[in-house]
């Protein structure tokens, strides 16, 4: 396991945002973390991603402890944001040459824009790009250090349909690498598609965790069935069912 979590808990005063949970993910698999808004989901994220402390619990990423050795995970794991902020006048060779540089990196920014299938706005500046290739953008700059680990925090939100099969398409490419991806996302489909497993959480606990087919499957098992005589189940419905919650915009 890549990823291992343990018991994890996250308190802010009286209020407990995180209440125990526990979960490994496999090398190399797309790994989904599914939930309503305030979930916990996002803090879990973030914890993992050494951006936010831990009350208790215990976390190793990619062999390396938490609380031991968060600087090692760093230079392991790529993290792209709900919102990203890059420097809107600049071209993306330039971006792309100034992450290479914090990283340390010498890499060949060409070829890391042909990888996002952005070869042809590498003069381009970053405030003219479509809301899809900003996303592109963004998940490129998380493989500039060649990481074993890409966190992705609602990557497709506020896209059009055909931009996010695009981002789709580059996910999947990313795992077909042997890169482990971690997913949060409010799109049922979009996890059904992409994840090899999904946790989903309500309140601060998983209440389920298991491959997106067999969630549907129990819950046909049930006796579910779909309203105005629909037949069958998908991920949203499961999704709904676990939690109460119809789907909401935001984190």
């Amino acid at each position: 396991m890549i990823i291992s979590v343990d018991n994890l808990r996250k308190s802010y005063g009286e209020f407990e945002a995180v209440k125990g949970i526990s979960f490994q993910v496999k090398q190399g698999e797309i790994f989904g973390l599914l939930g309503p808004n305030g979930a916990g989901k996002s803090t879990t994220l973030e914890i993992m991603e050494t951006l936010r402390s831990k009350t208790s619990g215990h976390v190793t990423i990619g062999g390396y402890d938490l609380d031991k050795h968060p600087d090692e995970i760093k230079k392991i794991i790529g993290v792209q944001l709900q919102t990203s902020g890059f420097y809107p006048g600049l071209k993306l060779l330039e971006l792309i040459e100034l992450f290479a540089g914090l990283y340390n990196r010498d890499i060949e920014p060409m070829t890391l824009l042909k990888k996002v299938n952005l070869e042809d706005k590498a003069k381009s500046i970053y405030k003219s790009l479509s809301g899809g290739q900003k996303q592109r953008f963004s998940i490129a700059t998380t493989l500039i250090n060649d990481p074993k680990i890409v966190f992705l925090d609602e990557p497709t939100t506020g896209l059009d349909p055909q931009a996010r099969r695009n981002l789709w398409d580059l996910i999947l490419d990313i795992r077909s690498q042997g890169t482990t991806v971690i997913i949060t996302t409010h799109y049922m489909d979009e996890a059904e598609v992409l994840c090899d497993r999904v946790a989903i959480m309500d309140a601060g606990l998983i209440v389920s965790l298991d491959q997106p087919e067999k969630l549907i499957d129990e819950l046909l098992a049930s006796g579910f069935e779909k309203q105005k005589g629909t037949k069958g189940a998908n991920l949203e419905d499961v999704f709904i069912q676990l939690t109460g919650h119809a789907l909401r915009q935001g984190s």
